[in-house]
Order: structure tokens, then sequence, then C-alpha cells
């Protein structure tokens, strides 16, 4: 019985990725906001904090949310996200990440798989000039993060990216904020 749970689950998320990330028309698109041009897997490797996100089913109550990239010597990225739930239990799902076909390699475009053969768009919209902060979506304005390599950024850094997210579209009145301080959730414009 409890394996046809877990497989009800995975199926449950397959579906979800297919009609969330896959473009199925859901949410409006992307493709308006170039991705950067100054993108170097090398540099983007590490450890990346999540400091806010568009909720998702697949995040839900998790705080402490991070995600480490490495570079495989096959060139594509290995991906482990993690992150801590409300009773204290960690939660890993490792994926693999890979240049999206028809882009030049220093535009940040990829595609991610948490699920076999199965990738979603991952777009590199900002992305510092020294690497420590992001901004990225999929497809459609259903996605969003802003990771940072530091759990905490400052507030006037925080509410320029939030500014530049409004800008593009996003619904940032919908934005969760894992990982910051209380002081941060009443920023203008939330």
């Amino acid at each position: 019985m409890r394996g046809f749970y877990l497989i009800s689950a995975a199926m449950t998320g397959l579906c979800c990725l297919l009609t969330g990330c896959m473009g199925c028309g859901c949410g409006k698109s992307t493709s308006h906001i170039p991705a950067v041009t100054n993108f170097d897997p090398e540099r983007f490797a590490g450890t990346w904090y999540e400091i806010a996100r568009l909720p998702h089913w697949f995040e839900r109550d998790l705080k402490n949310v991070r995600a480490e990239y490495s570079i495989r010597p096959d060139g594509r990225i290995n991906v482990v996200n993690r992150g801590t739930t409300s009773d204290g239990k960690e939660k890993v799902i490792r994926g693999i990440a890979r240049k999206r076909e028809g882009f030049p390699p220093s535009v940040g475009e990829l595609e991610a798989s948490f699920f076999g053969p199965f990738y979603g768009p991952y777009r590199i919209l900002y992305l510092k000039d020294d690497a420590s902060l992001a901004m990225v979506t999929s497809d459609t304005m259903d996605y969003f993060w802003i990771l940072s390599r530091t759990p905490d950024i400052p507030d006037p850094e925080l509410q320029s990216l939030l500014t530049q997210a409004q800008t593009w579209g996003f619904p940032t009145d919908q934005l969760q904020f894992p990982a910051l301080p209380a002081r941060l959730l009443n920023l203008p414009g939330q």
C-alpha cells in the first residue's frame, strides 16, 4: 500500500512538472525577458540560498532551502536541492541540468531534470557581476526564485531585485521569503 502512495505521489509530481515547467500555456511566458549573456557554469557552481520564491507544492513549508550545483566531467551540472521541513527533517531532491539546445554557451539558458528523461527550462535572468545574487525562472511567470550565496541580503539590494522582478511582470506580492528575518516580510510594495 505504501508503494502505491509513493508511485501516486511521483506521478502527480511528474504531471505537475510537465504542465507547469514544460510550457502548457497555464502561465504567462517569460520569453520577453532575456536570459543573462555572461553565464559561466563554473562561476554559477556552488551553494545558493533561496531568498524568495513563488509558492509551489514541492517546496511547501520548506525553510533553509538551498541549491548546490557542481560541474560534472561531461559538462552537465549536478543539482542537489535541500530544505528543512516544519518538523526539522531535511528534504533532499537530486537532479541534473544541462545547456539548452539552440543557445550559445554564454547565455543563461539551462534545462533541469529531477524526473528521469523529462527536462524543464531553467532560465537565469539576472546574475550579479560577482556571482553573489541571481534571479531564475522557468518558461512561465509561475516560477521565480531569488538566490544568494549567503542566507541573507541587505534590504536595499533585495528591494532592487523585487522592483526588477515586478517590472518583468512576476507576481511579487505572492513571493514567500523562507530564510529571511521577519523584518523583511513587510517590505514596501509587498
